[in-house]
């Protein structure tokens, strides 16, 4: 249920139509489902309820609010007045910048660095810009979430802009990830900036809530799975470097018996 002020905003926008626009409150009651249209609402009492809800809230009302119901338009005024919405998170990940800029901003294989990914497809590159497709593992429902996004690496600031091409239920949807040197390895931080469309399913705060929780999901994923690859490489070259050492060691040895 939509609130506002502590007060459902179905009841707002009802009382509006009541006082203002003529509305039959009884007849509203009785057909909750019902357009303005079918309550008896002309153009004029729709242009009354306009200027309300304009003046009360700074939301304008479409030309076609007459074909929605009471708690459609209400659905649509909270949405509307519903600030947008910002994240930030970060983590601090255990291992060199170069490392960790690499292997976050190798898209063809985010894959096997995010969880949620079930497909990625590169659709177009140009330099430092990549376009490609996303495409979620199912969800509750067995709905696969799929959108285009396009962002673009600055290597030299250490800094990714990105955006959804394709919005879906979002309004616009812009991610910029930062990356900085600190003294326990690399601050990985996402900042997303984004509304929800009017027929979105939920609204800013819950899609804030939802990312939030998801980003630290995330971010600890892509930690954990990004240490585990310096791990790897440190040993390697822990190996290599023994390798060279021993091949060092042999060279010299043999040099020495021939003199």
């Amino acid at each position: 249920m939509t609130v506002t002020h502590g007060r459902p905003m179905t009841a707002e926008i009802t009382d509006i139509l009541v006082a203002h626009c003529g509305l039959d409150a009884d007849a509203a009651a009785r057909a909750p489902a019902a357009s303005l249209e079918e309550l008896g609402m002309d153009s004029l009492a729709l242009l009354e309820l306009s200027a309300v809800v304009s003046d009360r809230w700074q939301v304008s009302i479409p030309e076609q609010a007459g074909q929605l119901s009471i708690p459609a338009v209400a659905d649509l005024v909270a949405r509307r007045t519903d600030p947008p919405g910002h994240t930030e998170n970060s983590v601090v990940i255990d291992a060199p910048l170069a490392l960790v800029w690499d292997v976050t901003n190798d898209v063809t294989n985010w894959t096997e660095l995010f969880t949620e990914y079930a497909v990625v497809e590169i659709l177009h590159r140009d330099g430092h810009t990549v376009r490609f497709r996303l495409t979620m593992y199912p969800d509750e429902n067995g709905v696969a979430w799929s959108w285009v996004s396009e962002r673009t690496a600055d290597p030299v600031s250490r800094q990714v802009r990105a955006h959804r091409v394709e919005t879906g239920p979002f309004e616009y949807m812009r991610i910029h990830w930062r990356y900085t040197e600190e003294a326990d390895g690399t601050r990985m931080a996402w900042t997303q900036d984004f509304a929800m469309k009017p027929t979105a399913p939920v609204d800013n705060a819950a899609m804030t809530e939802r990312i939030n929780t998801n980003s630290v999901i995330q971010l600890a994923v892509i930690k954990d799975r990004v240490e585990r690859i310096a791990r790897q490489r440190e040993e390697q070259d822990r190996q290599d470097a023994g390798v060279q050492d021993r091949a060092v060691a042999g060279d010299a040895s043999t040099g020495a018996g021939d003199e």
